[in-house]
């Protein structure tokens, strides 16, 4: 037989293309079309109705950037389309090719009860089957002018504030016309069979039959009357479509899903707007398709349902007592994981997973990240202490330079548990379930042998609707067809219980999920990263010390409503495109100003404890004493760890300071000798007590070097590797000066200038400390730069220690491997430690994310290597004022530091002493803890308002500790939880902890051990 392959695909390319889709509706008629102009931001929908529309037509230009439309249609059915089914058809000038990305609308009735979302793949609104004929019609459509953002250049749309006023889309088309139901189901028959036509070999007989069964069914459709032998042509494709899976065809679980940006190329509000029209096409899909079964995560986006739009909030809680709207994912928003502080993400799981089991009665059994930008090694335990069993991402997929080796994998993290877990083979989280993609899966999935199935979510995501129509087409064609994978529609559940009971013995990952792309993220929008620290800071601040006072102080009254709200605020602000810096100008505009409202309503709660606690009205007016509050999980200068005592002055040698020979400076507190030369460079930090130097020899610390920084694609996201083959290093001076003498401390500043902008530093050394503090304010006015600060240190280390949620993660500071050198930019929270055996050091921060570790053997054999802080980046797209203006950070150097000296320091470079004045008496601390090596993560009263105090703790040095907690209250009882405050079922037996005596409370944990424990305070309170 000749070979005419392209010729029969060429043709059923056009005739699909130019006659049967076409054909799909068929007469229409124009609808009538009124218009109302929303004025600034979206309003309430009972306006919208009741607005003054004015005369519209198709064709009209309409909707400046992030402005809202009203749509009035109204029409009359004919009377000679009774018996037919009819459908409007409402286009509002949407681009096929860009779903999510532009217009969108939300249609409704005059009632106000809504009906379904429109976007390019799903632009219609079923009237009715079997019409009478003569029905009225009148629709609204609240249509959303969001501009296409997806552009990777720079931008002013980005923010309303700087966006232009010009429409940005023109109306195509608001018909009534008749649907051919049968020509649609042709439509589907030969989509589907041609895409698993065209991926099976060449050499298989099924990809001949099929052929062949096309070629018939074109052959017997008239071109001049598609409706009318569209039945003809489906009936040749029924033996094809009839055909079996082979039974070691490929199993996949398709799960409808939405993967929907808390905010990304659009503002928080818009999002809100997105949530609303997914939802209403998902429950109207599920209406006419009884086997749809669709998974949305984000408790956030479910609560803004329920405030925003409660008429539909009825009809999904509906669904989800059906099993049918399924939440999945436990968290609060699909938060970023690599910066998210260990108590945020312990939130991120008890706020959303109380709100399932509180609106739904649902206990989500799995944790759902298709999209965050790498996951912390720290999470495998995090998510079984939520009661978790199950993980799923996709991102992992982007890695440019390893593909990660498995897809259904135990992960185990730095602590030893470990969680089923699986990695989609589809590679995309938005499938619409064409035979391409299912091949893909298919082909791609490696545990061949040993599992047979993956899970596929399907639908539009970002605003394009979910699932539609055609994608449940395809679903049930897909079945069980003879060379396609097996496709069931069911909920994630399902898959995860039947793939683990079949792959028990998966293969295990050990460690972080490193994504090898988007590294930019830990350095980008540097302000927002700063208030999500500070703000993560306050937190535990103000709960710390509103439990303090709520169990001593009679008549205090612990903010529970406050701190539930703040909380949230900051965990939808931990968003995987808010936290990370990757959205648009607008939302980190209103990031800033949110985050200052929250850290001025946080040191309200904080002051007003404190001041309770220490007694007297907390005035400046010199009667009373000063009382130091010390938030950190460690005592310093005798002041105990979340406890307050009188000023106690000062803690160590006297700070000396004197020239340099040669320029400069000399600080000393006899403990550290720092030399600060006439660069004004730390050239010396001599550690005193070890008789050894931290600053590699003819190497200068905290120097500031500058890169060119335009990454290949995605600029916010990435940095790219070939950024370090041009630096400059910032070594002009402005001014160099011993600052005036304190009682303390002595400093020296450092004033620079580069490019557009400039830099002042302080350079410090106080009084009894180990540390040599920057203090570092940047007028940052580049383009495309990233800025660093190096630190080349005279250490021998193998591998880096950044501190994680919950401990650390070790990371080799070589390059052996492809998968060493893809990880030349790291994550660190509070602190980076280098060392070898006897002696290391550390670089803390208060407000970076992003660093580098290198190594460089030395002329003399010394190994030199080098800690490097990104301090800022200058990213256009998609905010081209990234990070424009000032910055203030704070980081140190710690010489001779051990990790337990990196994880005191992380803490209280972020946690400041505080100082009230009061009545002079000590406050003692609810809780102690005699090592520190067991670190008091939270204190808190319990979320049941029972009164109980919650307390969270964790070992921080990476081995086994032994420790007792103490209370500083009576105690009835102690009990272990699950981070949802829940009795945690097996603790004590497994010796985590034991209750010594009252109040006492032997610990005994593993390596990086999360512990929950509830004190129930007895009634002699």
């Amino acid at each position: 037989m000749h070979d005419d392959r392209s010729i029969v695909e060429a043709r059923l390319d056009r005739v699909l293309r130019e006659r049967i889709r076409p054909a799909v509706h068929g007469d229409s008629v124009p609808l009538a079309v009124g218009r109302w102009d929303a004025p600034g931001e979206p309003v309430p929908v009972a306006e919208g109705l009741a607005a003054p529309y004015g005369p519209a037509a198709v064709g009209d230009a309409w909707g400046p950037a992030w402005g809202t439309t009203w749509f009035k249609v109204t029409g009359r059915v004919p009377r000679e389309w009774a018996g037919h089914t009819v459908e409007a058809v409402l286009d509002l000038g949407f681009d096929r090719g860009m779903t999510g990305f532009q217009c969108e609308g939300l249609v409704h009735r005059a009632d106000g009860e809504v009906v379904k979302g429109l976007h390019p793949h799903n632009d219609w609104v079923r009237i009715g089957e079997r019409v009478a004929g003569g029905e009225e019609v009148e629709l609204y459509v609240e249509a959303a002018a969001n501009p296409v953002l997806n552009v990777q250049r720079p931008t002013r749309q980005g923010d309303r504030l700087t966006a232009h006023g010009r429409p940005l889309y023109r109306l195509r088309r608001m018909e009534l016309a008749v649907f051919h139901t049968e020509v649609w189901e042709l439509v589907r028959d030969l989509e589907v069979l041609d895409g698993l036509m065209r991926e099976l070999p060449v050499d298989q007989a099924r990809r001949w039959e099929i052929l062949r069964a096309l070629e018939r069914a074109l052959d017997a459709l008239d071109l001049a009357d598609v409706p009318g032998t569209a039945a003809r042509a489906r009936a040749r494709l029924e033996g094809v479509l009839s055909s079996p899976a082979h039974a070691s065809a490929h199993r996949i679980s398709a799960v409808g899903h939405a993967h929907i940006d808390s905010a990304w190329l659009w503002p928080l509000r818009e999002t809100v707007r997105k949530v609303a029209r997914t939802a209403a096409n998902t429950v109207h899909l599920m209406d006419t398709h009884p086997e749809y079964v669709f998974a949305m995560s984000q408790a956030q986006q479910f609560a803004w349902i329920k405030e925003h739009r409660p008429e539909l909030w009825a009809r999904v809680k509906k669904k989800v007592a059906d099993g049918r709207f399924v939440p999945v994912g436990g968290m609060w928003v699909e938060s970023d994981t690599n910066m998210v502080g260990g108590e945020a993400m312990a939130r991120q799981f008890l706020y959303g997973k109380k709100f399932f089991l509180e609106e739904f009665g649902i206990d989500t059994r799995e944790v759902w990240l298709p999209d965050s930008f790498g996951y912390t090694a720290a999470l495998p335990q995090l998510v079984r202490l939520a009661g978790a069993e199950w993980f799923l991402t996709q991102k992992i997929s982007w890695s440019q330079t390893n593909a990660f080796p498995h897809h259904t994998f135990w992960w185990e993290g730095i602590d030893g548990t470990r969680v089923f877990t699986h990695f989609p083979p589809v590679d995309t989280y938005n499938s619409d379930l064409r035979g391409r993609q299912l091949a893909h899966a298919a082909r791609n999935y490696r545990e061949k042998g040993g599992g047979t199935r993956s899970l596929v979510p399907f639908g539009f995501g970002d605003g394009g609707g979910g699932a539609t129509r055609e994608m449940l087409a395809r679903a049930r064609r897909l079945r069980d067809l003879e060379g396609s994978p097996r496709v069931s529609v069911e909920p994630p559940a399902a898959f995860f219980e039947a793939a683990r009971a079949e792959y028990e013995h998966a293969p295990v990952w050990v460690g972080e999920l490193y994504l090898e792309l988007h590294r930019g993220t830990y350095t980008s929008q540097a302000q927002t990263k700063r208030g999500n620290r500070r703000s993560e800071s306050l937190l535990r601040e103000a709960e710390l010390w509103a439990a303090t006072a709520a169990v001593r102080v009679p008549g205090y009254a612990y903010p529970y409503e406050e701190l539930e709200r703040l909380w949230k605020t900051v965990l939808l602000h931990q968003f995987h495109d808010i936290l990370p810096g990757s959205s648009i100008a607008w939302v980190h505009r209103e990031a800033r100003e949110t985050y200052a409202r929250v850290h001025r309503e946080l040191e309200e709660i904080v002051t007003a404890a404190q001041r309770a606690l220490a007694g007297g009205d907390g005035g400046d007016d010199g009667d009373g004493v000063t009382v130091v509050f010390n938030g950190a999980p460690h005592a310093r200068r005798g002041i105990p760890a979340g406890g307050a005592l009188p000023w106690p002055g000062g803690a160590g040698e006297p700070v000396t300071a004197e020239e340099r020979p040669g320029g400069g400076y000399v600080l000393a507190n006899g403990l550290l000798r720092v030399e600060i030369d006439g660069r004004g460079l730390v050239v010396s930090a001599y550690d005193l007590t070890a008789d050894r130097e931290a600053v590699a020899p003819g190497a200068a610390a905290n120097l500031l070097q500058i890169h060119p920084d335009l990454p290949n694609l995605w600029d916010a996201w990435d940095v790219d590797a070939f950024y370090r083959h041009n630096v400059t290093d910032l070594t002009g001076l402005d001014g160099l000066r011993l600052d005036p003498p304190a009682a303390d401390r002595a400093s020296v500043t450092v004033r620079r200038s580069f490019g557009a902008s400039s830099v002042v530093q302080r350079i410090a050394l106080r009084s009894g400390s180990r540390t040599v503090d920057i203090d570092t304010e940047v007028d940052w006015h580049e383009s495309e730069k990233i800025l660093k600060a190096a630190f080349p240190l005279d250490v021998k280390a193998d591998f880096s220690a950044a501190e994680t949620q919950f401990g650390h993660v070790l990371r080799p500071t070589h390059t052996n491997t492809s998968w060493e050198a893809a990880k030349f930019e790291i994550c660190a929270h509070r602190w980076i430690h280098v060392g070898e055996p006897g002696w290391g050091a550390a670089v803390v921060n208060d407000a970076t994310y992003g660093h580098d570790v290198t190594r460089d053997v030395r002329a003399d054999g010394g190994q030199t290597t080098t800690v490097r802080l990104s301090l800022l980046r200058a990213p256009r797209y998609p905010d081209p004022e990234t990070d424009q203006g000032t910055h203030r950070m704070r980081y140190a150097l710690v010489p001779g530091a051990s990790i337990g000296d990196a994880v005191r320091e992380g803490h209280w470079i972020n946690l400041p002493e505080r100082a009230v004045t009061g009545g002079g008496s000590p406050v003692a601390p609810l809780v102690t803890v005699d090592s520190e090596q067991v670190v008091v993560e939270a204190v808190k009263l319990a979320e049941d308002r029972g009164g109980d105090v919650v307390v969270r703790l964790y070992e921080a040095h990476g081995g086994r500790a032994r420790a007792t907690l103490t209370a500083g209250f009576p105690v009835a009882s102690v009990t272990a939880t699950d981070l949802l405050e829940r009795p945690l079922d097996g603790a004590a037996e497994r010796g985590a902890y034991e209750v010594v005596e009252s109040g006492a409370v032997a610990l005994r944990l593993r390596p990086f051990q999360i512990l929950t424990l509830r004190l129930a305070r007895s009634a002699a309170r």
